[in-house]
């Protein structure tokens, strides 16, 4: 997917009126440049299918006393990075699914500029688009049965397969349309995790950050930040530390004097949310 356009053929449908799923088979190694509209539904429902949760997206906050006892028969130098998240007022954490990266829900409108510039068909991502702004719109539009969003019912939305695949494959995209559209911030910096190759921007966006399952890292979380403009700091719980001590990273990019951060817990492999209480 690289930002180059080309024109969609139109979309065929079978007598149920969903598009008709014939020609080649859509996996993860499809440009989405070079296929049909009944292609690109297949890819969006694969996208859905492919991202088998272990657990909500959002879950209940936790004392962190329950994250510290995963460790306590393991590595010394984790729990001492975990007392000293405690001694700091870091009190709990959200836990999150693997592949979650929690953005701010914010600034919708102004993505889809970032995903046309992008050259990303709204095909490939409206009906995401559209689950994140149903679920704004309801904290001043009333639903169905004439509820607004609570705090209870933001949560219960986190934990609903539909809206939370919804939401991370949405904010994968945006991640992904804001570093191909500036390239000059970005192509130093992209490398193969595994093997140190440097990798061009295309290659490094549907390798791993358009890709399922792929953990984000530095680029990634500066690029969302800078996308949807948000404040974002990352406690690193990675058990290198000689003195407990706990390294936080910054990415201050809201527009907002004074904006709280959206603070993560980072440990190999997976991201939770750090609460202070």
């Amino acid at each position: 997917m690289d930002s180059s356009t080309t024109n969609i053929p139109p979309t065929t449908t079978g007598g149920g009126g969903n598009p008709s799923h014939s020609g080649p088979v859509v996996d993860e190694n499809t440009d989405v440049k070079t296929i049909s509209s009944a292609m690109l539904y297949d890819l969006n429902q694969g996208l859905l299918d492919d991202s088998v949760p272990v657990g909500p997206l959002i879950d209940e906050v936790a004392p962190m006393s329950v994250l510290r006892s995963e460790y306590e028969k393991g590595s010394v130098k984790f729990v001492e990075q975990i007392d000293w998240l405690q001694s700091r007022g870091y009190k709990s954490i959200r836990r999150t699914r693997e592949e979650a990266v929690i953005a701010a829900l914010s600034l919708l409108e102004s993505t889809l500029t970032e995903m046309d510039k992008a050259g990303f068909h709204r095909i490939v991502f409206e009906d995401f688009y559209d689950a994140l702004v149903a679920l704004i719109a309801n904290i001043v539009q009333p639903d169905a049965h004439g509820n607004t969003l609570t705090t209870a019912s933001l949560l219960a939305a986190f934990q609903s397969l539909e809206v939370s695949n919804c939401i991370v494959v949405y904010m994968r995209l945006i991640t992904s349309a804001h570093i191909r559209n500036d390239p000059d911030a970005f192509s130093a910096f992209l490398f193969d995790p595994d093997t140190g190759e440097q990798l061009s921007i295309k290659e490094f966006c549907e390798r791993f950050v358009d890709a399922v399952g792929k953990e984000a890292d530095h680029v990634q979380l500066t690029a969302l930040s800078r996308a949807l403009r948000i404040n974002m700091a990352v406690a690193y719980l990675d058990g290198r530390a000689t003195n407990g001590v706990v390294d936080f990273v910054e990415f201050t990019n809201s527009t907002t004097s004074g904006a709280q951060p959206l603070t993560l817990l980072y440990r190999p492999g997976h991201y939770d949310l750090l609460v202070s209480r």
